[in-house]
């Protein structure tokens, strides 16, 4: 799949989530049930959402990475327990869009860093994924990956 890579300012993106922090490894198992927990509380009417679900990474190092896990909200609220009020970074981003099932994420990933690497544009240490609206069939997902340039 050819990804089409963009770079474009984005504004910030108001949500509520569960943070962890995480092994690389044990990634894969955690996003799910933290997802749950922030519908739980999305069910119980304490939050919210007003948008998708995103995932956020930050202050990822060689083993572990902290993750939030959750959905749009409009803007602020009280905590509820484990659920927190997070958001996305407003400013330059290089980002493009994922259609195909997760588990092919990561070449929408290696696309967007050989595109900083070729272009000489550094990452901040955080990125996030915005995902589409749940498909029945896999290869009609979409997720948009977003990567924050760094400014400096």
């Amino acid at each position: 799949m050819k990804y089409e890579i963009k770079t474009h300012s984005v504004p910030v993106r108001h949500l509520a989530v569960v943070r962890r922090q995480v092994k690389w490894s044990e990634l894969g198992g955690n996003l799910i049930p933290l997802l749950d927990r922030v519908y739980a509380k999305v069910r119980a009417g304490a939050v919210v959402q007003s948008g998708q679900n995103v995932f956020v990474y930050r202050d990822g190092t060689n083993d572990r990475v902290t993750v939030e896990v959750g959905v749009e909200v409009a803007g602020r609220f009280k905590d509820v327990d484990d659920v927190v009020y997070s958001n996305t970074p407003s400013g330059e981003v290089v980002s493009t869009l994922h259609t195909g099932p997760y588990s092919e994420l990561g070449r929408a990933y290696d696309a967007l860093i050989q595109w900083c690497k070729e272009n000489q544009r550094p990452r901040a240490n955080i990125w996030w994924e915005v995902y589409g609206d749940w498909e029945e069939d896999p290869a009609r997902l979409e997720t948009e990956i977003f990567y924050l340039l760094d400014g400096e």
